[in-house]
C-alpha cells in the first residue's frame, strides 16, 4: 500500500533517494570490495514503491518534521533493512526466487555469497546512517534505535517473521505481524519519533494496520496478479505451501479483510496536526490495492 505525502511524491521520492544515496555511499570507499558495492547498489536501486520509507516522511510531516535530516536517514535506515530482508528472502535456501523489481535478484546476478554478505551490510549500513543523523537532537537516536531494532528483530520482527517459514505450524496472524507487519509499525513509530514525539506507542497500531492490509494485498496478488506487473514471480504461495490471507480466508474474504485492515488504520490514527492528511492519502492509495471487479463483486 503505498502512503504518499503531502509534499509532491517527487519530493518525497527524491528525499528518499538522496537519503539512501547517503547511506550507502560511505560504505562504497577504496576499502570495500567492488562487487559488494555492486550488488548492495544492486539491492537498493532502482527501487520499488518506497512504501516504508513514504511512511516515516508522512508521519514526520504530520507530527511537524522540525528536522528533516533525522526524518531521511529514518527512512533510508528503514528501507535498507526492508531491502536487505528482500535479498535474503529471495535467496535459495528460502524463496529461490529469480526476480526482483523486474531484474535478476541480487543472488542471481552476483552469485548467493556476494547476496548475503550485501544484505548483511545493508543491515549495518541502516545503523550507522541513523546514527550519523542524529547528532542535532542526540537524544532521539535511542528512541529510534529500540523502535527500528525492535521492528527487525528475533521477537516479534522481520527476522522472527521470516524464521516462523522454518517452522512446522505457524499461525498466520503471528507471522504475517513479524514478516510484513513489524517494520511498518517501526516506520510509523520512527517517522513519529524522529520528529520529535516522545511518545510513540500510540503509533504502533496504524503501522501494524498497513503492514498487515499490505500483505493481504500482497497475498491476493500473488493469487491474481501477473509477474510481468509485480516484477517477481507469482503462485509462491501455494508452491511453497507458505501461510496466506487467500488460502486462509478465499479469495473474497481476504478482500474483506483488506478493506477492513485499511479502515481501522484510518481509525487508528493518533491526534496530530497532520492527521486529517493521513487519513485522506491511506484511503485514496489503498484503491490501488483492491482490483475495481473485486471491490464490485466483494
Amino acid at each position: 500500500m503505498t502512503i504518499a505525502v503531502e509534499v509532491p511524491s517527487s519530493s518525497a521520492t527524491t528525499r528518499i533517494a538522496n537519503a539512501l544515496l547517503a547511506a550507502i555511499e560511505p560504505g562504497e570507499s577504496s576499502g570495500c570490495p567492488p562487487l559488494l558495492a555492486a550488488a548492495i547498489r544492486d539491492a537498493v536501486f532502482p527501487g520499488g514503491a518506497r512504501v516504508r520509507p513514504r511512511l516515516v516522511l508522512a508521519v514526520a510531516q504530520a507530527c511537524g518534521d522540525d528536522c528533516p535530516s533525522i526524518t531521511d536517514a529514518t527512512a533510508a535506515s528503514i528501507e535498507l533493512l526492508h531491502c536487505a530482508s528482500l535479498v535474503h528472502d529471495d535467496m535459495p535456501c528460502f524463496d529461490a526466487a529469480p526476480t526482483r523489481r523486474g531484474k535478476p535478484a541480487v543472488h542471481v546476478a552476483f552469485g548467493e555469497r556476494l547476496a548475503l554478505l550485501a544484505g548483511d551490510a545493508m543491515i549495518v549500513l541502516a545503523f550507522e546512517a541513523l546514527a550519523g543523523a542524529c547528532a542535532p537532537a542526540p537524544e532521539r537516536l535511542a528512541r529510534l534505535l529500540r523502535i527500528i531494532g525492535g521492528g527487525v528483530g528475533t521477537s516479534g520482527g522481520i527476522v522472527a517473521g521470516q524464521a516462523w517459514e522454518c517452522e512446522s505450524t505457524a499461525v498466520l496472524s503471528t507471522y504475517q505481524r513479524a514478516k510484513t507487519g513489524a517494520l511498518f509499525a517501526a516506520a510509523t513509530m520512527a517517522g513519529a519519533a524522529a520528529a520529535g514525539v516522545a511518545a510513540t506507542q500510540p503509533w504502533a497500531a496504524l503501522g501494524a494496520r498497513i503492514g498487515e492490509a499490505y500483505q493481504v494485498a500482497d497475498d491476493i496478488l500473488d493469487v491474481i496478479g501477473s509477474a510481468a506487473a509485480l516484477g517477481k514471480p507469482t503462485g509462491r504461495d501455494a508452491a511453497l505451501g507458505r501461510l496466506s490471507a487467500v488460502q486462509e480466508f478465499g479469495l473474497d474474504g481476504a478482500v474483506q479483510t483488506l478493506k477492513r485492515l485499511v479502515r481501522e488504520a484510518v481509525e487508528s490514527i493518533p491526534d496530530c496536526a497532520g492527521a486529517d492528511m493521513l487519513r485522506a492519502v491511506i484511503l485514496a492509495q489503498a484503491q490501488d490495492h483492491i482490483p475495481n471487479d473485486m471491490l464490485q463483486a466483494a
